[in-house]
């Protein structure tokens, strides 16, 4: 009243009493103005993404934080009570806001160029994927250019890839067996040496397939001294996983004591029935021993009890010692075929891991994909109950199968795991999840790798649907950790993995009571549900189910990227 009561009287003072109160309604209406525009205008964002309301995950295996996550250029620049706005806000109530999810053991290279989306992948809250079990998707002397144009065709994820020691075995002296001579040695090692410069994460084994099987542990040791001179990694598919398993790992270990490189163990498995609940802590006794004594050795793994790869695997190695083409002319042979089934009944040998006998016999291989409509009519039917069908010997059928799947790789299921030794393995600290498998060229569709499996589709998202949530066997910042700062760590990311300013902003954002991994055997190409947004170097990539379109993935180059030659 009384601020009034100076006002009322302020309009009869003085000489000019008549013309104060018209100065002053007229300041009022350009103060009105004023507010009126300044409420019309839109707020200038503070940055490009802003995540509110989120439980916070940071990768480290540290429990969650209610935090509000602000990503501005592709970095995380503000964690906690951000009070500025963001050009896309995300209101995360609910939900775990986690770094994204990076995949050890990805099969993509081939298929991205074709299909920089990856549906598949990133829907289950993959944000990096590392591929390369196989070798690199091109020579050692096409490998710059070929990660160059990957980039410049836009990917939804970061992508990275080893070469293969096969690969540059290969590229010297063909796919046959035999010693290599000191020339082509060399020749190979300035292959790997030439792919560690392009970018390579390091050098990949594939050892249980010729032509990699013909490779012996000198000739590995050589070719891993070249990648670890340039700070490369020696990753590998090992020569046995079933009854062999401890002394594949030993192989393992010493081309890591004898090079000092790192060490990478692809899909940790102890994939031999009568060794089920004996092999597999045993083996992670061999690497917790190793690792005690400074050899920088761990491993990755999918979670579920069947493997999947070629149907050819079932054929002893030897058969394909002259390469390929004349290998496949042996399998027609009948009297080659009789001395291969008394092979296969009597177990593994030097060079060959006999799955067959691994799984527990004929029942026990499951037709995945003939690349033949003769055949796949009866996919998902075991060997077995396929020959029983045909009126065929079990051995017949699959080496029939493999011959009529040319040029294609027939593959098959494998039931050669227990839950009880996955259980095991997944507790181990520096276990990291891999899936195997690859990016589908069409959404929906198998994946690159031509396996019909439910790892395609789910594995991500089941190690917390099933080994989190249903079994307790991890806890949940466990296994965040798993899939987001330990393999970052592994892999040399260290700008990654981790919900820290500065870092770059790969996020997967999930709801723990709807996350699922819905493919199964039977439906192996179902999207998993709950994950409810990803986010790729600070770009939304997929928001509850739906790709947005958007490819702001990064190659990533391995350490040796523009280095000088050394060799």
């Amino acid at each position: 009243m009384r601020r009034d009561t100076e006002v009322q009287r302020s309009r009869f003072d003085g000489p000019n009493s008549r013309a104060k109160p018209l100065r002053q309604i007229g300041s009022l209406a350009l103060v009105a103005a004023a507010l009126l525009l300044a409420a019309a205008a839109p707020v200038r964002p503070a940055y490009d993404l802003v995540i509110r309301n989120g439980r916070v995950l940071d990768g480290t295996g540290s429990p969650w934080v209610k935090a509000d996550v602000a990503v501005t250029g592709g970095r995380f620049v503000k964690i906690g009570k951000v009070e500025g706005v963001g050009a896309r806000e995300i209101d995360a109530a609910g939900d775990y806001v986690t770094p994204g999810w990076i995949d050890m053991m990805d099969q993509s290279g081939g298929v991205l160029p074709r299909n920089g989306r990856a549906e598949n992948k990133v829907f289950e809250g993959v944000t990096t994927a590392i591929a390369g079990e196989g070798g690199s998707p091109v020579g050692s002397a096409k490998l710059d250019a070929w990660l160059t144009d990957l980039q410049k065709s836009g990917i939804s994820l970061n992508f990275g890839t080893y070469y293969g020691a096969g690969q540059a075995r290969v590229e010297v002296m063909g796919d046959a067996a035999g010693r290599p001579s000191l020339a082509q040695m060399q020749a190979m090692k300035d292959h790997v040496a030439e792919a560690m410069r392009a970018g390579a994460q390091g050098v990949a084994t594939a050892l249980i397939y010729p032509p990699d099987s013909f490779q012996t542990t000198d000739e590995l040791v050589e070719l891993t001294k070249v990648a670890g001179s340039y700070g490369g990694i020696y990753a590998s598919h090992m020569r046995d996983e079933s009854g062999d398993l401890l002394k594949a790992i030993g192989e393992s270990i010493e081309i890591g004591e004898r090079t000092g490189a790192q060490v990478e163990i692809f899909h940790f498995k102890a994939a031999y029935a009568p060794g089920w609940g004996k092999l597999a802590p045993q083996a992670g006794a061999m690497i917790e021993a190793a690792r005690a004594r400074s050899v920088n050795i761990a491993a990755d793994m999918y979670v579920y009890t069947a493997g999947g790869t070629g149907l050819s695997i079932t054929v002893p190695n030897w058969v394909y010692a002259d390469g390929a083409e004349k290998g496949n002319e042996r399998l027609k042979d009948p009297a080659v075929r009789a001395r291969l089934k008394a092979e296969v009944e009597a177990g593994s040998e030097p060079g060959w891991s006999n799955l067959v006998r691994a799984a527990g016999g004929w029942d026990h291989v499951v037709l995945a994909n003939a690349f033949n409509p003769k055949w796949d009519q009866y996919r998902y039917m075991s060997i077995a109950e396929i020959a029983r069908a045909v009126g065929k010997d079990p051995a017949d059928t699959a080496w029939d199968i493999v011959l009529d799947a040319r040029p294609h790789r027939a593959m098959a299921l494998f039931y050669l795991m227990s839950e009880p030794d996955i259980e095991t393995a997944l507790k181990w600290p520096w276990m990291a999840i891999g899936s195997d498998a690859g990016a589908s060229l069409r959404p929906g569709e198998i994946d690159a790798t031509g396996l019909p499996h439910p790892r395609a589709y789910g594995n991500f998202p089941r190690v917390i649907a099933e080994y989190v949530k249903e079994r307790h066997v991890l806890t949940l910042e466990d296994a965040v950790r798993k899939m987001t700062a330990w393999p970052a760590a592994r892999m040399k990311l260290y700008d990654r993995g981790v919900i820290r300013e500065g870092l770059k902003a790969d996020i997967t954002i999930f709801s723990y009571d709807r996350i699922d991994d819905r493919a199964t055997y039977q439906n192996p190409m179902a999207y998993p549900a709950g994950i409810d947004w990803v986010i790729v170097n600070g770009q939304v990539v997929t928001d509850h189910g739906g790709h947005t379109g958007a490819k702001p993935g990064e190659v990533l180059r391995g350490p040796g990227y523009r280095q000088p030659s050394a060799h």
